[in-house]
């Protein structure tokens, strides 16, 4: 099959000389225990697919661990290991890693060894370009360095995330980049950003070529959510409901009246109650208590702020009013919520 034109085009530029100009550009990708298969390889086969469909050695990668052994992920499967963190760092003066990625396991919490804490920082330092996928936001953000960052995470660590660190900016997106740093929700939003990192190497057509042979229907912007809105489950319904249930996800801990969340949505309180019975099946002050209750089960298992301090970030006024709606929703208390949390969720996380 003939190259594309655009393609045959770039080709027909090539010299020895730019060939030698055109280094691949290096990917180094730190896998932790526990990391997510999906996520690694949505990360790396978008490099492939660039070099396959350009005809162009663009991009090289390598895995890393902390050591030389293979690292297995969270799926029981061990993936080999390139180069360990030592010899990543000893080589990125000879040959300097043009990005970092970290794709990280769980527990994340008890990942961040002084070994990898001084290994990141030592990156850093050396202006190397950081991406945290998935839980390895948490990761950087116990290192400090993404203070004042703009950043996200996987969605179900969104709320435990910003109750626990302050000084990162959280944000609901499938990826965020903000100067050296660029953090991802993980899983597919992996592939996503690969290819925007493609585009912003290579051009905008490469990145287009490698969604048509991954058969993606284009390229989705770092700044679309993560998340449709809770209970949502089809596409097509009303814009004036999608925005209401948007105010309410957004007025989490100083819960809306219904007439406020009516006319944030630009309708009538009538309507917003017609809208959610037909679409949602409930009414929308119970759809509200739910996404106030549901971020609530996220901070019991994502932090170890007390129940108390929790209920009033959810917006509850009592310890009581708070327990008898989370065990209505839930059939369980929140202390028993509490108590099924794993063991790793624990000091220094609230």
């Amino acid at each position: 099959m003939n190259a594309p034109a655009n393609i045959s085009a770039m080709k027909a530029l090539t010299t020895p000389e730019t060939t030698a100009a055109l280094r691949p550009f290096d990917v180094a990708v730190l896998v932790l225990p526990g990391f997510s298969h999906l996520a690694l390889h949505a990360y790396i086969e978008p490099f492939r697919i660039a070099n396959a469909v350009s005809r162009l050695p663009l991009f090289c990668w390598q895995i890393v661990g902390t050591s030389r052994q293979p690292v297995e992920g969270a799926n029981g499967l061990s993936v080999a290991v390139n180069a360990s963190m030592d010899e990543l760092v000893a080589g990125i003066g000879d040959r300097r890693a043009d990005q970092l990625a970290i794709i990280a396991g769980e527990p994340v919490e008890k990942q961040l060894t002084p070994q990898l804490n001084a290994f990141l920082r030592v990156v850093a330092r050396r202006g190397v370009p950081i991406s945290a996928v998935g839980t390895a936001t948490w990761l950087l953000a116990l290192t400090g360095l993404l203070a004042g960052t703009r950043c996200t995470i996987h969605w179900s660590r969104l709320a435990a995330f910003s109750e626990v660190f302050h000084k990162p900016r959280i944000r609901d997106s499938l990826f965020v980049k903000d100067g050296q740093y660029s953090t991802c929700a993980g899983e597919l939003a992996a592939f996503d950003l690969a290819v925007d990192l493609i585009g912003s190497h290579t051009g905008g057509f490469v990145a287009q070529e490698v969604c048509r042979h991954a058969t993606v229907e284009g390229q989705r912007s770092g700044s679309n959510r993560q998340t449709g809105p809770s209970g949502l489950a089809f596409a097509g319904v009303s814009d004036k409901l999608v925005l209401a249930m948007r105010v309410m996800e957004e007025n989490v801990e100083f819960p809306l009246s219904m007439d406020e969340v009516a006319q944030r949505g630009g309708i009538s309180r009538r309507q917003l109650e017609r809208l959610f019975a037909t679409h949602i099946g409930q009414p929308p002050v119970r759809h509200y208590l739910r996404i106030r209750v549901d971020h609530a089960k996220r901070l019991i298992e994502g932090t170890r702020m007390p129940i108390i301090d929790i209920a009033i970030a959810c917006g509850f006024m009592s310890a009581s009013h708070f327990a008898k709606c989370f065990r209505a929703f839930n059939r369980f208390s929140p202390q028993q919520c509490r108590a099924m949390v794993p063991a790793w969720v624990g000091p220094g996380l609230g």
